[in-house]
């Protein structure tokens, strides 16, 4: 019975760690931006283009390096389109991350019908496996659950490290908080405030693009209208409920993989409830946590404000 339950433990937890490996990357690039100064709603765009160039590239060649390269410029596109609207043209961010979304929203869904047309089955391709990690991967419970899986996790592992350095023991953190938080002290000081900006954008788009490779190439398989369905915007809900700082945002995004990994299970235990109601479960949480984390979140001072450089 121990051994049983164990294994149940050990198996949700290795499911609460996939489900929250997409929406921690996109969150760890907007951690980037959003400390730099600039908002960018528009995660789910960055994810989307993410996951249909991962998959579209790796469809066509079958190749793992070029599907990631896709998926990073995708993101990266995105992400930078923003940068330009709301850096150099001074654009509400708000309202051109919106923009970026519903755009994008259409055009993959216009390109993957372009590439494919009208199908019944959707077109696949075969998913990353696991890698077992020696010993480590044999330890109780947490083992399978964090030393056998697919490289992104072990990404989101090195990202989360780098990104606690520079953030807190480093220059360059201090220059990006800067930025954020003064940017006109920063600019007096010799900083280059919309270079930085522009640096923390194209952080985001990378690691919101591998967020969103990581839909199609791990994780399903298979591209679709709409497949991230709402993770970009719970992407942002981590970076609020992490307050912005590499580990909060780990620990929120797991918070929210376990409400999606437990509605899965839910379902396969078979029900007369209709299915949706389980699927709003990770939704349902993300609401509650952040109700109950209302009003204890710092934003950077000049977060979602363009810096006129001219302008006293």
């Amino acid at each position: 019975m121990d051994h049983a339950v164990g294994v149940l433990v050990s198996t949700f937890l290795a499911a609460t760690v996939r489900m929250a490996t997409p929406i921690t990357l996109a969150a760890l690039g907007e951690t980037v931006s959003e400390r730099s100064g600039v908002s960018n709603i528009g995660l789910e765009a960055i994810m989307l283009s993410g996951s249909y160039f991962s998959f579209s590239a790796m469809f066509a060649t079958g190749s793992v390096p070029l599907g990631l390269l896709c998926g990073i410029a995708g993101g990266l596109a995105v992400s930078l389109l923003h940068a330009v609207l709301s850096i150099r043209f001074k654009a509400d961010q708000t309202i051109s991350g919106l923009a970026l979304n519903f755009l994008f929203l259409g055009l993959t869904s216009f390109l993957f019908l372009l590439q494919f047309g009208k199908t019944t089955t959707l077109p696949s391709i075969p998913v990353l496996k696991p890698i077992a990690i020696p010993l480590l991967s044999s330890l109780p419970l947490v083992g399978d659950a964090l030393f056998n899986q697919d490289p992104f996790v072990y990404a989101v592992y090195i990202i989360t490290t780098v990104m606690m350095v520079i953030f807190y023991q480093s220059e360059w953190g201090v220059v990006l908080e800067a930025v954020g938080e003064q940017p006109r002290a920063a600019d007096s000081a010799g900083i280059r405030v919309q270079r930085v900006r522009y640096f923390a954008c194209i952080v985001n788009g990378v690691l919101g693009g591998l967020g969103g490779a990581y839909l199609t190439m791990v994780k399903l398989g298979f591209f679709m209208e709409n497949l991230t369905s709402g993770k970009g915007y719970i992407a942002l809900v981590a970076v609020l409920l992490g307050r912005r700082n590499p580990l909060g945002v780990v620990a929120a995004s797991l918070v929210i993989g376990s409400a999606e990994a437990l509605q899965i299970r839910l379902q396969t235990m078979g029900s007369n409830i209709p299915s949706q109601a389980f699927g709003m479960l990770p939704y349902v949480v993300t609401i509650l946590v952040l109700c109950f984390s209302f009003g204890k979140t710092h934003n950077p001072s000049a977060l979602g404000l363009p810096y006129k450089r001219d302008k006293r």
